[in-house]
């Protein structure tokens, strides 16, 4: 038989366990797991002493396209992600123009078919003006769900009073995701602060009572309205435990940075590169909460929340700097030198890179691998040693809160819908991706 690709000789993460197998792939799909040594393909790939990962997913990236090239486009932002292990990603709605309508759609669609090296989802960011419209856009080809920005955000697209964030979870079906922070208190918490104090403070104005308070407030509504919800990046111990006695209603997204880095030490070292939100916590309860939520099951979903900033911006005082980190390319280094340090299994980082979102979003066609799914692969070395670095850093704004660490397990290709678009640091297949279909 033949076949268009053929791994051999990996040890694959399949959705029943761990095995060595030989994957075919034709127009495509995953045609075959067993293929036999008869078998030839246009390409073969020798996975010995490889991981063959269904492609990771990192569900949760803003890739200021259009409007701050020099940030970060859509171009740059899924080259960075296929470099990183990443097969897909799904891109926020607050760029400039915010895409918040029909018009926005079709040009990102037709831009993600021009520019992109690997799948891309758009969210639809809700506002008060096109909430009535939301059921219709939400079934746009492409489009992963509603974003609702219940804090922490600007112009149209803050809805922080229950009675417009009721009125958009009654208007579709599908789960809708919530950046939920309290608006209230940020802004009766702002008025302690100013600009050029210590950037721990962070940390301090946007306390963990600002997330439980959003938190509480969107779940009532959620049971009110009976519409499915997706709590992103949770960072409080409280939030965990509420989240996990909501499971009906709620599911739940960790970010890598929440996992990795600590206040105040990180704000310390790295000044206000370590400033995003939710903040990275100064208490550690809520570090270790996260750690205990993702080793027994209670997150859906790892993200980076990639939000580049020019490195200039990021250098400003306290309150000036953006918000933001990068991550869509250093998250899978990261979470693998986890998995090599025994802070979670190899199965478990496929779980919420892979099936969690494919679950939570209502993916098809991805996040496992199994006949019929599209061929989506990530290759990973689990033994390679690397220091991750600046230069490394695809993104024009050239930086990363992670330059100088050292990892062991690192991505050596990414494999989207069959082709081979990135092999040993190197993109090798260009502007392959395509807008993602969900189930309506």
């Amino acid at each position: 038989m033949r076949f268009d690709l053929i791994i051999r000789n990996g040890r694959c993460i399949f959705p029943w366990g761990e095995a060595q197998a030989d994957i075919g792939v034709r127009d495509q799909k995953i045609a075959s797991l067993s293929v036999s040594s008869q078998d030839e393909a246009t390409r073969v790939i020798d996975a010995t002493g490889l991981y063959v990962l269904p492609g990771l997913i990192d569900s949760h990236v803003h890739l200021r396209d259009p409007g701050k090239p020099e940030a970060e486009t859509l171009e740059t932002g899924t080259r960075a992600a296929a470099l990183g292990g990443i097969t897909s990603v799904f891109d926020m709605p607050n760029t400039n123009p915010t895409v918040t309508d029909k018009k926005m759609l079709d040009w990102k669609r037709q831009h993600i078919i021009d520019t992109a090296h690997i799948d891309v989802a758009m969210y639809i960011g809700a506002t008060r003006e096109n909430t009535p419209l939301l059921a219709e856009f939400e079934q746009e080809e492409g489009v992963c769900g509603v974003k609702v920005f219940a804090g922490s955000s600007t112009g149209d697209l803050m809805i922080e009073d229950d009675e417009g964030i009721e009125a958009v979870l009654r208007s579709g079906h599908r789960r809708v995701s919530f950046h939920s922070e309290d608006e209230y208190r940020l802004r009766e918490r702002r008025k302690l602060f100013e600009p050029g104090q210590p950037y721990h403070l962070h940390a301090e104005w946007r306390d963990a009572e600002c997330a439980i308070r959003g938190t509480k407030r969107i779940l009532a509504l959620s049971h009110k309205t009976g519409r499915p919800i997706h709590i992103l990046h949770v960072s409080t111990e409280e939030e965990f435990t509420l989240l996990a006695e909501n499971r009906r209603y709620a599911t739940v997204e960790v970010l890598v940075n929440h996992l990795t880095n600590e206040g105040p030490g990180c704000y310390e070292r790295l000044g206000g590169k370590a400033v995003m939100n939710p903040p990275l916590r100064n208490e550690r309860c809520h570090f270790e909460a996260g750690w205990a939520a993702l080793r027994d099951g209670r997150v859906d979903v790892v993200s980076s929340d990639h939000a580049p900033h020019p490195k200039d911006a990021k250098e400003l005082p306290w309150l000036e700097c953006p918000s933001g980190l990068t991550g869509v390319q250093t998250i899978v280094p990261l979470m693998l030198d986890h998995v090599n340090a025994g802070r979670l299994s190899l199965t478990r980082l496929v779980d919420v890179m892979a099936a969690g979102p494919a679950r939570v979003y209502g993916l098809p066609n991805k996040g496992r691998l199994a006949v019929g799914f599209d061929a989506d692969i990530t290759l990973v070395d689990m033994k390679k040693q690397r220091t991750i670095s600046n230069d490394w850093i695809a993104s024009p704004a050239g930086w990363t809160p992670y330059d100088g660490k050292s990892v062991t397990g690192w991505p050596v290709g990414t494999i989207v819908r069959g082709h081979v678009v990135m092999e040993d640091d190197a993109i090798i297949t260009r502007n392959v991706g395509q807008p993602i279909r969900f189930q309506p």
